[in-house]
């Protein structure tokens, strides 16, 4: 490869950013995969993401295979598993990240517009060929969404791995409780590679330069160079212009794009993979979905030949099948692994929606009530499950669900977490490795009762809408109709097992969680990873501290709706 480091790419206010670019070598002109994003070009894989790298490396020897991985970045692609296929790459540090100066605000218009001006940058470019394709996991992802609406001169293909693209709901408030993910990963993640720590920062293990400097920022400085993020989520509760100038706008989106979803990203790396796939306007776009960590399958042998199958069509133009790819690619979850199938369309048009009523005993019946009854719980505790019967057969589940309840609460409010689980006849629960925690459940779905109002024109039979602007409080012992969106899933139940719901006032925690941590992360996971909803801020114990009841009526049954898969076509 040929290494261009720190190449500045001048902005349209004069701050110049700046990227490494890994091409091949010699005269030409090539495709260029391109990411912009804050977690600094200059630091190795290895050293700002130990923990993961490892896990990684041991269990998938593939991804290291055929690399020196001097080159390995977070969540971005191994340039010597690229460059020698004839691409060129390019990492640039976003503003006030990295090598990069400027005041750090993540995602903004301002961010946004950076982004566009380096792809138009990128195409111009002696060694380009004028195609230029971003791909990237998680932040490298959920930029591309939004840039693509401005409709960048260049911008060919897309792949979005892992990423969101809706800023209120599947990123800062989950059915309008606020995630404290963003804050906590602000101090874990950004912080630590800000640019002006300099000489305080970590050194490139290639190149020996100042990862973050080459300034070397005082404190106060380096404070007055970023945003606080922490509180500029938490005081914009409510869905409106924000959200809105860093969301998706699917009308605009019409580039061919490949969005890779994981089953197991609950809070962050999947209800934004699914959407996108449905509602962006272009006419060529493909759906992935696959389990285990967030950062694995787009560096294994798996991921990269799909990537470079989808890149070396739009890219290159090769005609390498990819025009006869099936619409979408699963890889459906069953208790000891996965097994791939391709489909048509999403959610699966052959899908079963089938109702399982809740029932005063704790049960999901096919068949709803006959009798009303109210049961009630302590919003902080436990909450009430509700179990099916055993299975009679293997039984596939696979797409999103939802949680219909009529629900009252002795407060002025109530949060609802809702969890799809499955318990073997044993009675233990399966849960997964997923994007983040080891101990992740089938899916989960979440919804502030005063946040109930429906957009019933974006609202699906099998995807409520909520429009997050306009809060309905409750009254004291007033039973509400409330819709929670279930996040999509996949599993293949076995015979003997059941299927069940738990509704609760509170995040999650898989009672045989083993306490484990990531490095990159404050918390413990216990089920639901660093997408938690526990600042007393947003959830007041005297709002949400409650007693909550749910009232199982036979005029308006509360029931759980399942994407069934018919048996004669499960995997």
């Amino acid at each position: 490869m040929r290494i261009d480091w720190d190449v500045a790419i001048e902005m349209d206010d004069g701050i110049a950013l700046r990227a490494d670019v890994f091409r091949p070598p010699g005269d030409g002109r090539f495709p260029v995969l391109l990411t912009y994003g804050p977690y600094a070009k200059g630091l190795a894989f290895q050293d700002g993401y130990p923990s993961a790298w490892q896990r990684m490396a041991e269990q998938h020897p593939d991804v290291t295979a055929g690399s020196s991985n001097r080159y390995q970045n977070w969540e971005v692609v191994d340039p010597e598993k690229w460059v020698p296929d004839g691409y060129v790459c390019v990492r640039v540090d976003s503003r006030g990240c990295g090598r990069s100066p400027g005041y750090v605000q993540h995602f903004s218009p301002r961010e946004t517009q950076d982004f566009k001006q380096c792809i138009e940058w990128a195409g111009e470019q002696a060694w380009s060929n004028g195609r230029v394709g971003l791909n990237g996991v998680s932040y490298y992802g959920i930029n591309q969404w939004q840039v693509a609406g401005l409709k960048p001169r260049y911008l060919a293909a897309m792949c979005i791995w892992e990423g969101a693209a809706d800023w209120y709901r599947d990123m800062t408030h989950h059915g309008g409780i606020l995630s404290t993910f963003w804050a906590n990963w602000y101090d874990m993640q950004v912080k630590t590679v800000q640019h002006g720590l300099g000489d305080r920062g970590p050194r490139s293990r290639v190149t020996g330069d100042l990862v973050c400097g080459p300034p070397t920022l005082s404190d106060e400085l380096l404070a007055a160079n970023r945003c606080d993020f922490g509180d500029e989520i938490r005081n914009r509760p409510l869905s409106g212009e924000y959200h809105r100038e860093r969301s998706a706008a699917w009308d605009r989106i019409d580039v061919p794009l490949l969005s890779a979803a994981n089953w197991g990203g609950q809070g962050l790396h999947s209800r934004g993979n699914f959407e996108g796939y449905v509602r962006a306007a272009s006419a060529q776009k493909w759906l992935e979905v696959h389990g285990l960590e967030h950062w694995t399958e787009f560096y294994t042998d798996y991921g990269v030949a799909l990537q470079k199958r989808f890149f070396g069509h739009f890219l290159k133009g090769e005609d390498n099948g990819w025009q006869d790819e099936p619409r979408v690619r699963l890889k459906v979850r069953h208790p000891d692994g996965f097994s791939e199938r391709c489909e048509d369309d999403w959610p699966i048009p052959r899908t079963v929606w089938s109702r399982y009523f809740l029932s005063a005993d704790g049960g999901l019946s096919p068949e709803p009530p006959t009798a009303d009854a109210t049961l009630s719980f302590e919003a902080m505790g436990d909450g009430l499950t509700f179990r099916s019967a055993p299975m009679s057969e293997a039984t596939e589940f696979t797409g999103p669900s939802v949680l219909r309840l009529r629900v009252s609460s002795s407060t002025a409010d109530a949060d609802i977490f809702a969890v799809l689980r499955v318990f073997d006849p044993a009675g233990d629960e399966l849960t997964f490795q997923g994007a983040i925690d080891p101990h992740t459940p089938i899916a989960q779905g979440w919804l502030r009762a005063s946040h109930r109002k429906l957009d019933t024109t974006l609202s699906k039979p099998w995807r409520p809408y909520h429009t997050h602007d306009d809060p309905w409080p409750l009254a004291a012992g007033e039973a509400v109709p409330l819709d929670i969106e279930i996040w999509p899933t996949s599993i293949v139940v076995p015979s003997g097992w059941i299927v069940a719901v738990t509704i609760l006032g509170r995040d999650y925690e898989c009672p045989t969680a083993s306490g484990a941590r990531l490095s990159n992360f404050k918390n413990e996971l216990r089920g639901c990873g660093p997408f938690l909803h526990d600042d007393p801020r947003d959830r007041p114990a005297e709002v949400f501290g409650g007693t909550t009841s749910l009232h199982l009526t036979s005029d308006d049954p509360s029931f759980l709706m399942l994407p069934r898969i018919p048996v004669s076509e499960a995997v």
